[in-house]
């Protein structure tokens, strides 16, 4: 068992009162495994997303990660695994405007000292960057600027792999080609990949899929 989320609950308080986002979900993941996360906005998909990979913590429930209890984690503790065992691809692609394309690639490896060239050429020629590695990130397309986010998750072979909503930035046309090169890179590293979407068709190309309806599994 890669991943195991039991009883997650997230509150967050608002101007209104508190508001539950987050009320008892429960799942689980095996290593090499690939899982859709879908609901309505407001859900609480995000939430969780998050919570998993330890940018926040939830206010009860377990998420165990390799045997390890990431909610019983300080924030030390937390960016630790962040940087070794969790990688995050977020629709908004976070690159590093003042580095170039192989150094955003590298960046993440390098702070969690898991960097392996041969694997960031790898993942730069299978993601079509070859070409692109001199340059910033403002001179890439968004497709361009996705593929660079998807080989800076995967460069340090996290075990598990995040993705909220990782195409939504981008047309029909490369989001299938991206959507792609995903599922076939995150087989090949044999991360586990939990992906937010809103689209069925996306969500269909996962082993499973599981659906939030107003914080709970539905």
């Amino acid at each position: 068992m890669l991943l195991h989320v039991d009883n997650i609950h997230k509150t967050y308080a608002t101007a209104d009162g508190p508001f539950p986002v987050l009320r008892g979900v429960s799942m689980d993941l095996q290593a090499g495994e690939t899982l859709a996360l879908t609901g309505e906005s407001g859900s609480g998909k995000s939430t969780l997303l998050h919570l998993i990979g330890g940018l926040d913590a939830p206010d009860q429930g377990q998420i165990v990660l390799n045997g390890q209890d990431i909610a019983a984690l300080d924030d030390k503790g937390r960016a630790s695994l962040r940087r070794g065992q969790v990688g995050v691809v977020f629709q908004q692609f976070n690159l590093i405007p003042s580095l170039k394309v192989a150094d955003n690639i590298a960046f993440q490896a390098r702070l969690a000292d898991r960097h392996d060239p041969q694997w960031c050429v790898m993942l730069a020629n299978r993601l079509g960057l070859e070409a692109q590695l001199q340059k910033y990130p403002e001179q890439l397309s968004g497709g361009q600027q996705q593929r660079v986010a998807i080989a800076r998750t995967l460069a340090p072979k996290p075990s598990l792999v995040l993705a909220d909503e990782p195409t939504g930035n981008l047309d029909e046309q490369t989001a299938g080609t991206v959507m792609d090169l995903l599922l076939d890179l995150v087989a090949q590293s044999g991360a586990g990949l939990l992906m937010v979407t809103h689209s069925m068709a996306l969500a269909g190309r996962l082993s499973r899929r599981l659906h939030l309806r107003a914080g709970q599994v539905a």
